[in-house]
């Protein structure tokens, strides 16, 4: 299991409809999570900034998340997301969020 931390801005006037959206995602958009071996999935918000945290179960990350990027209900989901969000500077053109580093982990 390894452990995935990402950050993006979340634009101020998007905030609540981002909130909205969370609060009623899609069942398609949870069985593909759990389908790319996604565990403990969370967002949390603070301050104009969205954290995101899931620990991948997997044995080849960057395939499961090909298919779900491949994946049709998945893309409908990522264009109600997007125009809420804003990536950091210099982020890979592969990556819409920016993955964090790791500095310390307690079990």
């Amino acid at each position: 299991m390894k452990r995935y931390g990402s950050v993006i801005r979340l634009r101020e006037e998007q905030v609540e409809k981002y909130k909205a959206l969370h609060r009623n995602v899609w069942p398609r958009i949870q069985e593909v999570i759990s389908q790319s071996h996604m565990r403990n999935y969370s967002i949390f918000y603070k301050d104009g900034w969205l954290f995101s945290y899931f620990e991948y179960e997997g044995e080849n990350y960057q395939q499961d998340m090909d298919l779900m990027a491949a994946d049709p209900t998945t893309q409908q989901w990522w264009e109600l997301c997007k125009p809420c969000q804003m990536p950091l500077p210099g982020h890979p053109e592969n990556q819409w969020w920016s993955v964090m580093e790791e500095v310390y982990h307690q079990d």
